[in-house]
């Protein structure tokens, strides 16, 4: 009996240490908002108000599960997975023409990490959604993507079959490498990206720059070149151009804390070489050769639960075949209050101004019918 009581007590240590020594955590994001927006352009070619509940405003609603096992010396495996919803209807989120549903579409990451930095394998952002914590994405989220951020990557643009190095922490450096493999037979180079990029901590100082390239394949690792399900594609998707850079995107980025104010800036260049000649309709940022976007901001911390924020984006977009250049200007005003650690409060209104280019308004779904669209956003975003 006492032999029987041993060896329970030490089957039970055992157990708890291997236990202390890995962890996993479940995690996520609902974010809901009631959005307002004027002169959307309707399916019989009019105009009309819109009003909605959007799911993932300032950032995507999400269900998320991370873990870490200690290997010992140092070393430790580590993965994430990510599912995305819309939390309006219920439904996942999205899916491209590889798959017909991406479950863990935002992330789904395997790899090691120790003193030598982290290894990641798998579907995940380049180094620009990291960098984008010095930007507008940080405080509007999905409200500034339309006018420019949505295109350079800010906003968090996933690459498939993909592996990353991040470095730790340099005395305020680091670091990233990412490639991605486009994985057709005889030609290496078909789908491939890769990218490069860095960012700097030093007190309320705080920059960023990354680069990012991509190129055309049948099976690009870049999302951005993967058609929606049920398109039939676009020139950066012909296998007839396959190994033909399709994508460059460059990002720097720079914010400081001045007390109670954090004023940011940056600029992006994307350039997209095998677009073709748009047509009125489908005048676009994502149909342009090359855009230029300009940004300039402010969050002002009232008290510790209350923000005032302001952004103004500007966007310059050349396009093959057409003379002059597309503008897009959006002034974005906003306040955050937080009830507690996990839940806030947001309100926004956002003017977007649109000339010699589609307006694509604000929110997702309400392209605007005129050269000026406003729209108003409040909502709930709970963190657990």
């Amino acid at each position: 009996m006492k032999k029987s009581l041993l060896a329970l007590a030490v089957l039970g240590a055992f157990a708890g240490a291997a236990q202390a020594q890995s962890s996993v955590t479940i995690y996520g994001i609902v974010d809901t908002g009631i959005a307002y927006s004027s002169k959307v352009a309707t399916a019989t070619g009019g105009t009309g108000s819109k009003f909605g509940i959007n799911s993932g405003v300032i950032q995507g609603s999400r269900i998320g599960f991370k873990g870490v096992e200690d290997l010992g010396g140092g070393l430790s495996a580590v993965f994430n997975l990510e599912a995305g919803f819309t939390n309006d209807d219920g439904g996942l989120q999205g899916s491209d023409a590889v798959t017909s549903s991406n479950l863990f579409r935002r992330k789904s990451v395997v790899g090691l990490a120790g003193g030598f930095g982290t290894v990641l394998l798998g579907r995940q952002t380049d180094f620009a959604d990291t960098i984008s914590a010095y930007t507008a994405v940080n405080d509007f989220g999905g409200v500034v993507s339309n006018s420019g951020s949505g295109l350079n990557r800010l906003q968090g643009t996933r690459t498939n079959n993909s592996i990353s190095y991040t470095t730790t922490n340099l005395s305020g450096f680091t670091g990233n490498l990412i490639y991605g493999f486009g994985e057709q037979a005889g030609k290496t180079s078909a789908g491939q990206a890769y990218g490069i990029g860095g960012k700097y901590d030093n007190g309320p100082l705080g920059l960023g720059i990354n680069y990012y390239q991509s190129k055309a394949g049948s099976t690009p690792s870049d999302t951005s070149l993967i058609p929606a399900a049920g398109t039939t594609g676009n020139a950066n998707t012909a296998a007839a151009v396959a190994g033909n850079t399709a994508l460059k995107a460059l990002n720097v980025v720079a914010s400081y804390q001045f007390g109670a104010a954090r004023v940011y800036a940056n600029y992006s260049r994307v350039k997209q070489d095998l677009k073709g000649t748009p047509t009125v309709a489908t005048a676009t940022l994502g149909n342009a050769q090359k855009v230029d976007t300009y940004e300039v901001g402010t969050a002002y911390s009232l008290s510790p639960s209350l923000k005032l924020l302001a952004a103004v984006d500007h966007s310059r977009a050349t396009f093959n075949g057409v003379d002059g250049k597309g503008k897009l200007t959006q002034i974005s005003l906003g306040a955050d209050y937080w009830l507690s650690k996990r839940t806030d409060l947001y309100a926004f209104v956002s003017n977007m101004r649109a000339t010699d280019i589609q307006n694509p308004g604000v929110t997702g779904g309400a392209t605007g019918s005129d050269a000026s669209q406003t729209a108003v956003i409040t909502g709930i975003r709970h963190k657990f």
